[in-house]
């Protein structure tokens, strides 16, 4: 993870490839089957809410295609390659739907490489989402992606911000005196072919490697581990210009964990609750501010009163159609979490008995999911179906609706004609 300035955070690479095309598999009937249920996107939108990510850039997402998709915290966004081609690669964003208006939808995007404008009070900030080819691919592959890239990036004005996230697969190592402007004091390792194109990119457009300028824990900087030598490597990177290397707070690699709390749904327009709202805040506002105490001690103490207060008296606002994973997620919140704490029990100290318990967590969650995403399917399809029979239209449509989930608009435009285009027709 990278923390950016407040509004960007930078890719997780397990959270992008929960996005990978996974089958359920048994369990679910053939009818069902032809049914979306996995609803990818539902669980990392939660995830990221969780982790309270703004932006995510995300990778290896083998969605076919272009398009976005809406979900209740998070407007998603991906380029991939046609449909009649295999399901391979694929890069793309998740954007808070609060960032949504202030930022121009994806453009001119491969299936390794999409860019985001967003427009913020100090100027217009490029992100550019990033899969590089691994180094086994062919040095045709690779000379095709990195010219893109160039490309891409001689594109954006100097004075405009530009951030690179994502799996760049390469090593640039720790020779900070060969690469006194691209690498920091703190790298890793040690350079190989990708590291050195990727530093020759770098260094020709004046971009720093972030994650070398920040001296932190192995495991806070190492994001994979090579599955034979079993050796930690620093391949998930965050670049940006030299000039701008001020404006990163910290690039580090994170594993946190944190519980999730669930709130009654939002009842605003009860008096008693609203009453119950002033009293409490009133209350919070008296206690332990003086006349005498600074700006910067009471605005907290205002914000997090303002706010605990709501939080307690209203709750926060739930969807309105949830889809099986929200239905049953007091059944999946326990084995989700189990796998979690395996999975990072593992990375931790990884051993034939941590793994084994990792293999009977996943094993857990997904016979859960499967079992979840059946009731709920088998539950939908009776009610649609008792609703048609009754003659029931609306209740009919609305399990219907419920069904098919949010419908992706295949909206990301390829040019700035289509961005002049699409705008157009939102203001007729």
């Amino acid at each position: 993870m990278a923390y950016l300035p407040h509004w960007v955070r930078g890719d997780q690479r397990g959270i992008s490839q929960k996005l990978e095309r996974q089958d359920h598999g048994p369990g679910l009937t053939a009818d069902l089957q032809q049914i979306d249920d996995a609803r990818k996107t539902a669980v990392i939108d939660r995830e990221l809410a969780r982790l309270n990510v703004d932006i995510a850039a995300l990778q290896k997402t083998r969605l076919a295609d272009n398009g976005t998709i809406r979900e209740a915290n998070y407007t998603f966004y991906w380029q991939g390659k046609s449909s009649d081609q295999p399901r391979q690669h694929s890069v793309g964003f998740a954007v808070r739907n609060k960032l949504v208006s202030s930022m121009e939808p994806p453009t001119a995007g491969t299936e390794r490489l999409l860019t985001l404008r967003l427009l913020t009070s100090s100027g217009p900030v490029n992100i550019l989402s990033v899969y590089a080819p691994t180094l086994s691919s062919t040095a045709e592959e690779k000379d095709q992606f990195y010219q893109a890239l160039d490309e891409a990036i001689s594109r954006i004005p100097s004075t405009d911000g530009l951030y690179l996230l994502g799996d760049f697969n390469a090593r640039v190592g720790a020779d900070h005196e060969a690469w006194p402007t691209c690498l920091g004091s703190f790298g890793r390792g040690k350079i190989n072919e990708n590291g050195q194109r990727l530093l020759e990119l770098s260094c020709h457009h004046g971009l720093c490697v972030t994650n070398t300028f920040f001296k932190c824990k192995e495991i806070h900087q190492m994001s994979w581990r090579h599955p034979r030598s079993r050796h930690w490597h620093q391949l998930d990177l965050v670049i940006t210009r030299r000039a701008d290397i001020g404006n990163v707070l910290l690039t580090a690699v994170t594993r946190v964990q944190t519980a999730t709390q669930t709130t009654p749904s939002w009842q605003a327009s009860n008096p008693e609750r609203t009453q119950q709202f002033i009293s409490r805040l009133e209350d919070a506002l008296s206690e332990g501010v003086t006349a005498n105490d600074t700006i910067d001690f009471k605005w907290p103490r205002l914000r997090d009163a303002v706010y605990n207060t709501a939080i307690i008296a209203y709750g926060k606002k739930e969807r309105k159609n949830a889809d099986w994973y929200e239905v049953h997620w007091e059944e999946m919140e326990p084995v989700t979490e189990a796998k979690r704490k395996a999975l990072l029990a593992y990375k931790a100290k990884p051993s034939p008995s941590t793994l084994q318990a990792l293999r009977t967590a996943r094993s857990k969650a997904q016979q859960t999911a499967r079992h979840c995403a059946n009731t709920y399917w088998l539950n939908l399809c009776s009610s649609i179906q008792a609703a048609a029979d009754t003659g029931n239209t609306r209740g009919m449509y609305e399990g219907i609706k419920k069904a098919t989930g949010p419908t992706p608009s295949k909206t990301a435009p390829s040019g700035p004609r289509q961005v002049r285009s699409s705008l157009t027709r939102k203001s007729r």
